[in-house]
């Protein structure tokens, strides 16, 4: 089995290349391709992931190359983690927020937008080419906005797509660290779209034991998940009774979440920038053979392992329960069948099939329906460049809604990124 990695530069890919290692003879790998627009990137980081499997003594072969289509060329699987503008958009999508007092955040609002804007043409691009070079490969999307790129692909791209994201499988490791349970006892009603979920119970041995988590939880002060400076009140996590993603903080607590982001010294892209310098100084040793500790400083825990976890199932057909992003049908019936939805599912040779979830009380439904809203919107004006759009997009997205800053931040998106928008 071939494996091409499309974002193969990535400071990530070593924590990947941990996991191919170690899961390269069930999956009968023979080749792992690395491509990458950066050539320097992409000579270190795949230098280092060479070092590595040999190390190891793996049976498969490490491969480098800037040609897309070299990469796609015959393989099973492609994962994709690309950042088209690069850290540096990154930081300009931070400050568009922070600049018209709203969250600059790289997967959601403004940011989100704007990065969705520069990534869903590239992304089809590949589709285009995967149709050509490996029409039955199977793509596991890592790129943010995962689930909104990932609805993107699924509409227009290609079907065998399935989107994955590190935070379920981080706070079912949490849960069960908290609980000394192994993780395989843990399972999660877990609902909702990519960064906007919430856990509604956490079921182990058949009972739901979500009631005494959240009391060990608000009882402590620190929800599962939540950076301890957003912390919740504990008045409204009590009375939510579900325990809400990371990133709904934006939504939940958007004031202090722009006055933290305002005070940093620096943005997180350019915190990342920094970190990244020291991985690839790292990267660059030529004794280096393993991944070092400071890879966890880049954030994407358990990113090897979702992934492994993902490829296997497809490959093995096992039918095994994980959360991921997939087409929705009947999953979430309040939302479109077509769109995309964050949920359990079963994987399979045949993809990722949503299992039924209860209906969202009406406490989340209406933000859920929103933020899908926007996506649908989104996606849409990224694949046509429809000014029309795009204005309707960002007035549909609750942390925008304003339709003259809507139209200012068109044109300062336009302006910044070189994104022409048709009248």
């Amino acid at each position: 089995m071939k494996i091409a990695v499309i974002g193969g530069g990535s400071t990530y890919t070593p924590e990947l290349m941990d996991g191919l290692i170690s899961d390269g003879p069930a999956l009968g790998l023979s080749e792992i391709a690395l491509m990458d627009v950066d050539a320097e990137r992409l000579e270190i980081v795949g230098g280092f992931c060479q070092r590595m499997a040999s190390h190891k003594g793996a049976a498969f072969k490490v491969v480098t190359t800037a040609d897309r289509g070299q990469a796609l060329d015959g393989a099973s699987f492609v994962l994709t983690q690309i950042r088209v503008g690069g850290q540096a958009g990154r930081h300009q999508d931070i400050l568009l927020g922070v600049e018209h007092g709203l969250v600059g955040q790289e997967t959601t609002g403004v940011g989100g937008f704007a990065k969705a804007l520069r990534t869903v043409p590239v992304m089809l691009e590949i589709c285009r080419e995967m149709e050509r070079r490996c029409p039955h490969a199977w793509l596991i999307n890592f790129t943010n906005p995962s689930g909104l790129v990932t609805e993107a692909i699924l509409k227009h791209g290609r079907e065998r797509a399935i989107g994955l994201c590190n935070n379920p499988i981080n706070l079912r490791m949490e849960v069960a660290e908290r609980l000394g349970l192994e993780p395989e006892r843990v399972a999660l009603d877990y609902l909702g779209l990519n960064h906007l979920s919430w856990v509604r119970r956490i079921v182990v041995d058949g009972r739901d034991v979500l009631p005494e988590v959240l009391d060990q939880l608000t009882s402590a002060g620190r929800p599962a998940n939540i950076p301890e400076e957003l912390d919740y009140p504990i008045e409204f996590v009590r009375a939510l009774g579900m325990i809400p993603s990371s990133y709904l903080r934006y939504y939940y607590l958007t004031g202090k979440a722009v006055a933290e982001i305002k005070r940093r010294p620096k943005s997180r892209a350019q915190e990342v920038m920094d970190i990244e310098k020291a991985l690839l100084e790292v990267y660059s040793d030529p004794g280096r053979v393993q991944k070092p500790p400071e890879l966890e400083k880049r954030g994407g825990a358990f990113y090897s392992r979702a992934a492994l976890d993902l490829v296997l199932a497809i490959h093995q057909d096992s039918g095994r329960r994980q959360i991921v992003n997939a087409r929705n049908g009947k999953a979430i019936a309040c939302l479109p069948e077509d769109c995309v939805v964050e949920v359990p599912c079963t994987i399979g040779a045949d993809g990722a099939q949503p299992l039924p979830v209860d209906p969202p009380p009406p406490e989340i439904r209406g933000l859920l329906q929103h933020v899908k809203a926007y996506e649908e919107l989104a996606v849409e004006a990224a694949l046509t460049r429809s000014k029309r759009l795009a204005l309707l997009a960002l007035v549909a997205h609750p942390l925008v809604a304003d339709v003259e800053l809507a139209g200012t931040l068109i044109l300062e998106i336009s302006a910044r990124h070189g994104i022409v928008f048709e009248d």
